[in-house]
């Protein structure tokens, strides 16, 4: 294992579980000081345990711009920079459109969206060139899967951030990249999934590859476009699928 990352800071939203966990413990492995948030606090304690290396927890929502700030004023008072953030808090539902409703709408679009602006906004008076920033996105955003109309478009939405913040970010010299996983074998995903075989059986069907992503998978690369192995890869989408997007 290389140290592309020795003495970055690194932040990750949504780091107690599945892919954010994944990602949190590659980057702490080459070096990073690695920093993560989560909404439950047991969750987030056994998250730092797992990860060693120092990882620090922030117990937080993202959807509350005081809980984000406090945060980076945590790192600014320990290390004075940011070097990496991986946006990749989120919420999934499935809501068919007949029973949308105000809260469904306020609470998938404030999870996705208005907590992915606050992650980034908040996190700019620490960041400098050769900062990066990686969305976690999600096939759904270029997908139209029946039922969740609106995770599909809170998706799109974080899509659509990575190709403006580019070039809003551009004279800084940050770059925004977004990485979109298809199905991960996440323990949430897997609890649920063992409970419907026929449900895995058709999701592993429509996978060319075969088969739904190993979250460490996800994890490499969400580092890819953090290192400066991809220096001239800006306002990218990668799909981390299986193909189910390309073909």
């Amino acid at each position: 294992m290389t140290k592309r990352f020795e003495n970055k800071v690194v932040v990750i939203t949504g780091g107690s579980d599945g892919i954010g966990l994944a990602t949190a413990k590659l980057f702490a492995i080459e070096g990073a000081h690695v920093y993560i948030t989560g909404r439950r606090q047991e969750l987030l304690a056994e998250a730092v345990q797992e990860i060693g290396h120092g990882a620090v927890g922030v117990q937080g929502d993202v959807t509350n711009a005081a809980d984000v700030a406090r945060l980076y004023e945590q790192i600014g008072r320990a290390h004075q920079k940011v070097d990496v953030v991986f946006a990749n808090a989120g919420k999934y539902a499935l809501v068919p459109l007949e029973e949308i409703d105000d809260a469904h709408f306020a609470a998938t679009f404030d999870a996705n969206v208005k907590g992915m602006v606050f992650t980034v906004q908040k996190a700019m008076p620490l960041m400098s060139a050769g900062g990066t920033i990686v969305l976690n996105g999600s096939i759904a955003g270029s997908k139209g899967f029946p039922g969740q109309s609106l995770y599909n478009a809170s998706k799109a939405a974080v899509r659509s951030f990575a190709r403006s913040w580019t070039i809003d970010l551009k004279e800084r010299g940050i770059r925004v990249n977004v990485v979109s996983p298809g199905g991960t074998e996440t323990r949430l995903i897997r609890s649920y999934l063992d409970t419907q075989p026929e449900v895995e059986a058709a999701l592993n069907k429509s996978v060319p590859l075969g088969r739904m992503a190993e979250p460490n998978e996800v994890a490499r690369a969400v580092l890819f476009l953090a290192s400066s192995e991809s220096s001239f890869v800006a306002g990218h989408e990668l799909f981390v699928d299986g193909g189910v997007a390309a073909v």
